[in-house]
């Protein structure tokens, strides 16, 4: 098929990939523009950007896609259908309506829960024990299209939102190589009305953690905002990323570190802490961290 590619981070990457490997014709590759990035600031294209100049296509990034001329160009593409995965510009109706079998999205979550910007985040956040993937037919609505195929994976128990991420994007690859081979056959089924939910964009102030919560609570926040944002602690007066927890064994005031390998109390229960990140430096796990920077039994957090 003559495909359109819309697609930006690492999270798109894969996809881009396994169409190329299926044989489609990518016709044009959208992405967001490249912006400034490291300490030179000077402009990096986005991962699929680059990905997309080593495959030898046909890179496009414009700003928007309301005006009649950036419409026009997309609609001269002449494509069967545009394959769209966390591009990051909202289309028009005029773009959903060009190829001709429309646009379909790669989200990663099982819809219509978690609709939006961070359904990985939000899914291990919640305690969700199953997430998955689903092909959706896009329509103006935030995420409300009918969905055309759907996968299902459980969501492991120490599982972070950067492991979840990879094995999802590796599932939308696969499934939209599957759609696109059995897109005659496939029934577009709306989605329920019940069960709606909003994945709200994870916002930097959620990343502190208050050791007066539940154990539960603290060990999802932790694992679900690792990599980014990150949710933090102060360790004798330093921010440190919590990255990699696990619940544990153990009670005592909220914050305590009740032995030398970093198990700390919470409101209720404790969590061991695996994976940390001071400042400036790389992420560790818990047992080298520990050999640069000793931290008692007894230490408040």
């Amino acid at each position: 098929m003559r495909v359109v590619f819309m697609g930006t981070p690492d999270f798109s990457v894969p996809v881009l990939e396994a169409l190329v490997g299926a044989g489609h014709e990518i016709a044009a590759v959208y992405c967001q523009p490249p912006r400034p990035a490291g300490r030179g600031k000077k402009d990096r294209p986005t991962p699929v950007h680059a990905r997309a100049l080593d495959l030898g296509l046909e890179v496009r990034h414009p700003v928007s896609l309301k005006g009649a001329e950036a419409q026009a160009d997309f609609a001269a593409l002449g494509a069967d259908v545009a394959v769209v995965v966390a591009y990051g510009l909202i289309l028009p109706q005029a773009v959903l309506d060009a190829p001709r079998h429309g646009c379909l999205n790669i989200h990663a979550s099982l819809l219509p829960r978690w609709r939006g910007a961070a359904p990985i985040h939000r899914a291990i956040m919640t305690g969700d024990d199953q997430t998955g993937i689903c092909i959706m037919q896009m329509e103006a609505g935030l995420d409300t299209g009918p969905v055309l195929l759907r996968a299902t994976t459980p969501i492991g128990a120490e599982e972070t939102t950067g492991a979840l991420h990879d094995r999802l994007s590796a599932m939308g690859a696969d499934l939209i190589v599957e759609a696109l081979a059995r897109l005659p056959e496939l029934t577009a089924e709306p989605q329920p009305e019940d069960g709606v939910t909003y994945a709200a964009k994870i916002d930097k102030a959620e990343a502190r953690v208050d050791w007066t919560r539940p154990a539960v609570e603290i060990d999802r926040q932790i694992r679900g905002l690792s990599p980014f944002p990150g949710a933090w602690t102060e360790i004798a007066g330093e921010r440190v990323k919590l990255l990699a927890s696990r619940l544990a064994e153990g009670q005592g005031a909220p914050g305590a570190v009740l032995d030398d390998v970093l198990t700390v109390a919470c409101g209720t229960g404790a969590i061991s802490l695996t994976r940390l990140q001071r400042a400036g430096k790389a992420a560790q796990d818990a047992d080298i961290f520990l050999r640069g920077w000793p931290v008692p039994k007894g230490t408040r957090l």
